[in-house]
């Protein structure tokens, strides 16, 4: 990952943070997965973690397949730019990122299951240009 003159320093999301040393850092993600679901969606948190429900069974490595496949659709970069770090044969599982901490924490802000749950999702989402969370929804 290549850290821009204006990323920020540390996120305020629980779910990412930035790993090893300078000039060697990683965007690492955690997630909490629920496997066997009907669809794969975001629905919020558990624990510090983005909880994903997955619409693909723990068998083989399907499941880190399905996820990875995913997390590359929807933060729009290629399945490479996704490693498995930790929790191969888990539920929580953490992943690098190999993208900018503010492509991800746009990312984060734009997804409806967490914009009435994160505290200062109204002023990340500000400063990043985007529209404000929505209430009640």
């Amino acid at each position: 990952m290549v850290k821009t003159p204006d990323e920020p320093a540390e996120s305020n999301w629980p779910c990412i943070r930035l790993d090893g040393k300078a000039g060697k850092q990683r965007l690492v993600l955690d997630i909490s997965v629920s496997p066997n679901a009907k669809k794969t969606e975001l629905v919020g948190w558990h624990d510090g973690a983005l909880r994903v429900r997955l619409a693909a069974p723990p068998v083989d490595g399907a499941a880190n397949d399905a996820l990875r496949k995913w997390l590359a659709t929807e933060i729009g970069i290629s399945q490479s730019q996704i490693e498995l770090l930790r929790g191969a044969s888990g539920r929580r599982k953490q992943w690098a990122i190999d993208t900018t901490q503010t492509h991800i924490v746009a990312w984060l802000a734009q997804q409806p299951a967490l914009r009435n749950e994160h505290p200062n999702t109204e002023n990340l989402t500000t400063d990043l240009g985007l529209p404000p969370p929505l209430i009640g929804h």
